[in-house]
């Protein structure tokens, strides 16, 4: 759409003043538009965040990640350090204030143009001067700059969005780096125990003591766990990279401490009975697909409004001429040009925009069905899992430490042999394996909980898989 004046020089002052009354003096924000992603931050994880932008912003960051990791951390305390330490989330705040000088530029008024021609011959000559200024653009500015702040509204609530996806990740890589911890220390208990019966089952043998039947039992069952803790200590070392690289941590940072064990299981289970009304109400990725439809909203209403312009050239002519033999004179007036729209009504364009809201008004609606069934079948599975951990913790774990106690007992009166014993602790050993797994699960679960309400990504769960020794109970004797 080509619209322009060519008028006098005095007109350029009218241009430009009209053009700024018009901007509504858009700037830029002293925080680069980090306000709303504070806000979000705190609202939703209880988190600060900082966009690094000078020497200074990187020494408060890094005095304050360095605090952080003197102690042990705990998922809040590794949250926050991927917050404020992550290179990939300030890549996404570097987008969000791309995105305000985006929002700036569109808010103001095109720049008017200077033109001067001087022509010259057989004695005589022309001098004209033109300020070209653009009419339409000047005329739909304010409408234009409405639709570039929200856009850039647009823009904060998926810096807001980035950085909950962060901090899911980093809840997510958390509890799996201590689950194997946890998973690591049980099974390096267990490998010093299963050592020790096969050396004696192995001099038993010798003996004649035992057959080799039952010695097979004994080495392929501290095989087995050996071959157990090998995978884990592995799985250790890849999820504690996994969280190393959210964290965003490199250099003399490695060492930091994560716990032997993961938390203990909370005494009641979160009652949800408005998953799906919250998750609707605050997951960020819905408020910007309405957005999203409001913004082609409005350009279909000002496509809608523009369709029979094409072209609109509005000319003011201030020309001065001298003939050869004539004394100089003077011409002013104005030349309006206009396509008229025979071929091309402008039907096409709006069937576009039309076509195009329409489009996103059903994948909203779809998003909208989407998110209330996730919101349900994350907190079906984070029930779920809270029930099969906690079934481990007052059921599971209590019985078999009563077994252990009572089959202790037994040895010591010899009323059955050490090989009974040790069966009934590989028994335990699966159980307490299940259990670590299942806490893992649930507190995963828990963590997709909140992404599901509020937003940041997907939330499946990966399933740990079982090893031989706890998949395999007649290895253990049973």
């Amino acid at each position: 759409m080509s619209i322009h004046l060519a008028t006098r020089a005095p007109v350029a002052g009218l241009l430009l003043t009209v053009g700024m009354a018009l901007s509504g003096c858009a700037s830029f924000s002293p925080d680069r538009g980090m306000n709303v992603v504070a806000a979000v931050a705190s609202e939703t994880i209880n988190k600060d965040v900082v966009s690094i932008r000078t020497a200074d912003d990187a020494d408060r960051a890094r005095g304050a990640v360095q605090g952080l990791l003197r102690r042990a951390l705990t998922v809040d305390t590794a949250v926050q350090v991927a917050l404020l330490n992550n290179r990939g989330l300030q890549a996404a705040y570097n987008e969000l204030a791309l995105a305000e000088a985006e929002f700036v530029e569109e808010s103001l008024p095109p720049n008017p143009t200077f033109a001067i021609s001087r022509i010259t011959g057989n004695g005589g000559y022309e001098i004209e001067r033109q300020v070209v200024g653009d009419i339409l653009a000047l005329a739909t500015l304010p409408f234009r700059s409405e639709i570039a702040r929200q856009r850039f509204h647009k823009a904060q609530l998926r810096a807001a969005e980035e950085t909950l996806r962060l901090a899911a990740e980093v809840r997510r890589a958390y509890y799996r780096a201590v689950g194997a911890n946890e998973l690591v220390v049980l099974f390096t208990d267990a490998k010093s125990t299963a050592e020790s019966t096969a050396q004696l089952a192995l001099k038993l043998g010798e003996t004649g003591s035992l057959n080799k039947l039952d010695q097979a039992r004994e080495q392929v069952f501290y095989a087995e766990v050996t071959a157990d803790l090998a995978a884990f200590r592995q799985d250790a070392a890849s999820a504690r990279e996994r969280l190393i690289r959210l964290l965003g941590l490199w250099d003399g940072d490695l060492g930091f401490r994560l716990p032997e064990k993961m938390p203990a299981l909370p005494r009641r289970a979160l009652s949800l009975p408005l998953v799906e009304v919250n998750a609707v109400a605050h997951r960020i990725d819905l408020q910007r697909a309405r957005i999203e439809l409001g913004l082609l909203a409005k350009s279909l209403k000002l496509t809608e409004a523009t369709r029979f312009v094409t072209l609109l050239d509005l000319a003011g002519i201030d020309k001065k001429t001298r003939e050869p033999e004539g004394a100089p004179f003077r011409e002013r007036g104005f030349e309006l040009a206009f396509q008229i729209p025979i071929f091309d009504g402008g039907e096409v364009r709006v069937r576009q925009a039309a076509e195009i809201y329409n489009q996103a008004f059903n994948r909203l609606t779809e998003k909208a069905v989407d998110v209330r069934s996730e919101a349900r079948d994350a907190y079906r599975v984070y029930r779920s899992r809270y029930d099969i951990a906690s079934h481990y913790q007052r059921e599971i774990l209590p019985l078999r430490q009563i077994i252990t106690e009572e089959m202790q007992l037994r040895f010591s009166s010899m009323q059955i042999d050490v090989f009974a014993l040790l069966t009934e602790a590989r028994q335990r050993l699966a159980s307490l394996r299940a259990a670590i797994d299942a806490k893992r699960q649930f507190w995963l679960a828990q963590s997709d909980l909140q992404t599901a309400v509020n937003g940041g990504g997907s939330g499946a769960t990966s399933q740990t898989p079982t090893t031989t020794a706890a998949a395999a109970p007649a290895a253990g004797g049973h």
